[in-house]
């Protein structure tokens, strides 16, 4: 793989926690290669470069062929290639449907004086992130957060589309929400379940 190494390097807020990554740890992956190979390593997701990141020698690295990726099966779910971040392939058929997991540095503000917060130094933090995209082992201070965002992606008339919640995703059936909406209450689904939206997802296809 043709890699470099990661910005973050692993670190995080907490001891023994990386708030930046998919998944709790690295575990054993499977890569499957356009081309048909299939390559083994210790992987996990970054969800604030957006970036699939391997272990390798006690290093991280990021993938940077994400082109030459046609699945990655990662702690049971399958991760395919959006440009040079990935998604998850929750379903293909009948209809293609995806979630986008997206993180962001967020400072939650550095302990000051008198029970304040100061937040001049997070700002300068992630300034050095966005000059130094190449740089070592940069730590996340204690003071950061990662704010996740679920963002769901289904391909419709050939179009990929984005919703992150019930309303929107109505939006996208307008002479049919009445029927969805009715199918979600009558079932209990919750459009944040991945289950049940695929259940949502499916009962739709088969409205048309």
């Amino acid at each position: 793989m043709i890699a470099i190494p990661s910005i973050l390097s692993g670190q995080s807020n907490k001891p023994g926690q990386m708030p930046q990554y998919l998944f709790s740890d690295f575990s054993s992956c499977k890569v499957i290669l356009k081309g048909g190979q299939i390559q083994n390593t210790m992987m996990n997701y970054n969800m604030v470069s957006e970036r699939m990141v391997y272990l390798q020698d006690e290093q991280y690295y990021d993938l940077m062929n994400p082109e030459m990726v046609d699945t990655v099966y990662l702690h049971l779910k399958k991760f395919v290639p959006f440009g040079k971040t990935f998604f998850e392939l929750l379903q293909n058929r009948p209809v293609a449907l995806f979630i986008q997991h997206k993180g962001e540095l967020e400072e939650a503000g550095k302990p000051s004086g008198y029970g304040g917060t100061s937040k001049t130094a997070a700002a300068n933090y992630l300034s050095n992130i966005n000059q130094s995209k190449m740089s070592y082992n940069l730590a996340i201070p204690e003071y950061y957060t990662v704010r996740v965002s679920t963002i769901y992606w289904i391909r419709k008339d050939d179009k990929m589309l984005d919703f992150q919640n019930e309303k929107q995703f109505l939006k996208l059936y307008p002479d049919k929400s009445d029927l969805i909406k009715a199918f979600i209450k009558k079932n209990r689904l919750k459009i944040e379940r991945p289950e049940d939206l695929i259940q949502i997802v499916n009962y739709c296809s088969a409205l048309k």
